[in-house]
């Protein structure tokens, strides 16, 4: 870093994204991609003359995905604030609503202790039990500090139910409660609908991973209206052109091809399904994930070494270094055929 960034900032430990090799073609197994395109209507509305209104700014109030993405889950539109990836949701959540500090998994996304120092907020990080569940009961009675849950939760795919959500949010009215729902679309039950009920409830959902759209960076949060006025001070403080035009386009596109995309949902759950059997029969430890991912592990070979030896046949996993996880891998569920070449793979490298 140069001699002129501000102080506080030396000790920030910036979050690491997926490795994005450029040497060689990999199976990219890494970053919980979907592996399907977009839906024909999306890369039609991108090869149309949508291109030619790049000269103008786009549209601040994200108004078409709005009121398409609030039809869909029944809210209004006032319920909804469309983001540049959900990333920017979670951004404006941790810079609104945590002067009384923050509680969130020790081990969940990594952006959220990245959001807490670059605040320099007091965030409490509360350790999953020893099978990497979350415990509901610690994360009631906040003291009026952000609840931060990801459901299901990275890199684990455990989901908590939505009773359980519930109680979270009915004990923390002095508590704004933030569910990140990136992977919900793959066996969990989203809350939004219980954002009608509660005003201190915010709903983070992502076009990146089951709407195949994680290169056009789209993400938005559904709560109550006087929630999303409070994240939509920000973003026009900010970035009030935060979402560009041919993202919007695509959004649009995307939510009215739905059921294109529920369709490749059920394709990766039954994937995800064949490849935790493979991997348990060959002996690992498998998490019963609900995301578009596996965590697991092996006795026959440290998740370190086993990261090594994939990526050195070009296959790409998510290896963490932090000791609790660092024996399991996280692998995406990719289509079928690259998972019959990881499963290969793993049993040469294993000898089995």
């Amino acid at each position: 870093m140069s001699r002129y960034i501000s102080s506080r900032f030396d000790t920030l430990k910036e979050y690491v994204p997926g490795e994005q090799p450029q040497d060689k073609k990999y199976i990219k197994l890494n970053t919980n991609e979907s592996p399907y395109p977009p839906s024909p209507a999306v890369i039609e509305r991108l090869n149309s003359a949508e291109a030619e209104k790049l000269k103008l700014y786009s549209d601040p109030n994200c108004r078409g995905v709005r009121v398409r993405l609030a039809a869909l889950y029944g809210v209004e539109a006032e319920n909804v604030i469309v983001t540049n990836g959900s990333d920017e949701a979670l951004n404006f959540a941790f810079m609104a609503y945590t002067d009384r500090g923050a509680v969130f998994p020790d081990i969940s996304y990594g952006f959220y202790k990245v959001f807490a120092q670059l605040y320099g907020i007091d965030a409490r990080q509360i350790p999953l039990k020893d099978d990497f569940t979350i415990d509901p009961a610690e994360y009631c009675h906040a003291d009026g500090a952000m609840v931060v849950i990801a459901n299901p939760n990275a890199p684990t795919g455990l989901t908590l139910p939505l009773d359980a959500i519930e109680k979270i949010v009915q004990t923390n009215p002095d508590s704004v409660v933030v569910i990140d729902e990136a992977y919900i679309d793959f066996g969990g039950e989203s809350a939004i609908p219980l954002t009608k009920k509660y005003n201190n409830l915010l709903v983070v959902q992502t076009f990146s991973k089951s709407r195949s759209m994680a290169g056009a960076r789209l993400g938005y949060s559904i709560g109550n209206a006087a929630l999303i006025a409070d994240l939509n001070k920000l973003r026009c403080s900010t970035n009030p052109y935060n979402v560009n035009r041919l993202t919007l386009a695509a959004g649009e596109a995307a939510i009215d091809t739905q059921a294109y995309y529920d369709e490749n949902c059920k394709k990766i759950i039954e994937t995800r399904e064949k490849t935790a059997a493979a991997l348990r029969e060959m002996g690992f430890d498998v998490t019963d994930s609900r995301a578009n991912f596996l965590f697991a592990k092996t006795d026959r070979m440290s998740g370190g070494d086993l990261y090594r030896a994939l990526r050195e046949r070009g296959i790409l996993v998510r290896h963490f270094d932090t000791p609790r996880i660092a024996e399991y891998n996280r692998i995406t569920v990719g289509a079928p055929e690259e998972m019959e070449v990881l499963l290969s793979a793993v049993r040469a490298i294993l000898g089995l």
